[in-house]
């Protein structure tokens, strides 16, 4: 299959969509979002209450997309070495041996990741932001191509820990998946088991067209104009009248190149101001602090802010 043709990869990127839409049922924007999220090499972070679809949607994405899959369940008793593995001393061999933890794998689902303490919850920094681990000294590289999914429990649940700001900034971007609408509770209702769906769900694709398509991604024109819309907002995050601290340009390019994706998945070869605004939320909002006194969410201030700049 020849993914330098556009139309070929527009075809298997709709696909994809299909696919992980059959079982993750009313959610066609977290969908988007969340695959766009993978196209654009970052890492997806899905806050919301037990029971809409989290692990649902991380085990579809995995399936759809024909890769390695692990699941660790983040508890206040996980250590770092649960996650990354330890070296255990053989007899046979009069010497140490690592043994690979869960880390190793493709697309690392990570729930209920506020659960652990933060050690554990740093022991990802590494593996998120240079797709290797350290261990006893000696580097070590993670497959390729590496995506973690984390998801975690409102805050004020009992139990939880605020991962830290380092570790958010990791993240390209946060979603809430939210109750579904009356026709989606019901199709779910009448369905057949959601979990036995996702344990059938061929693959659309494979690591390697995974990858060809992570590369088109970097090909989508950005005009100059487009660019200087992002600079005008990511300035007006640092005026300080939105938010106590500003975006860094690591937040900026993210933001471009999760644009860049969703405009792939559109099936256009370049980025529209639109795909700014509806990437901005899921990208940036999790980065951010209201002022103090502005009585809205962080989503709410970002959109606020769009608004608010309008078209340069």
């Amino acid at each position: 299959m020849q993914l330098t043709q556009p139309a070929v990869l527009s075809r298997l990127l709709e696909r994809l969509l299909e696919r992980i839409g059959s079982v993750v049922v009313g959610k066609p924007v977290q969908i988007l979002d969340s695959v766009a999220c993978l196209l654009a090499g970052g890492h997806l972070l899905i806050e919301d209450v037990p029971g809409v679809g989290k692990t649902t949607l991380a085990h579809a994405l995995a399936a759809a997309l024909g890769l390695r899959f692990a699941r660790v369940q983040f508890t206040a008793d996980l250590t770092p070495s649960d996650l990354i593995g330890v070296s255990v001393y053989e007899r046979n061999r009069e010497s140490f041996v690592f043994h690979q933890g869960p880390v190793f794998t493709q697309v690392l689902l990570a729930d209920e990741i506020n659960r652990a303490g933060p050690r554990t919850q740093s022991a990802l920094l590494e593996a998120m932001e240079e797709h290797q681990v350290s261990v006893d000294g000696e580097t070590l590289r993670l497959p390729a191509p590496f995506f973690v999914i984390a998801t975690q429990n409102p805050a004020e649940q009992i139990g939880t820990h605020a991962l830290p700001e380092s570790q958010l900034d990791r993240f390209l971007m946060c979603l809430t998946l939210g109750y579904p609408d009356p026709a989606s509770e019901r199709a779910l209702l009448e369905g057949h088991d959601r979990r036995a769906a996702v344990r059938e769900l061929a693959a659309v694709m494979g690591a390697a067209e995974l990858q060809a398509a992570q590369a088109a991604v970097q090909q989508v024109h950005a005009a100059p104009a487009l660019l200087d819309y992002l600079q005008t907002l990511i300035a007006a995050t640092r005026d300080g009248r939105w938010f106590v601290q500003g975006l860094s340009p690591r937040a900026a390019l993210g933001l471009l190149r999760a644009a860049r994706a969703r405009a792939l998945l559109a099936g256009r070869d370049h980025v529209i101001p639109e795909d700014l605004q509806a990437l901005a939320v899921p990208v940036l909002a999790h980065r951010l602090q209201p002022r103090h006194g502005a009585g809205r969410s962080r989503a709410a201030q970002v959109q606020a802010m769009i608004e608010a700049v309008g078209l340069v």
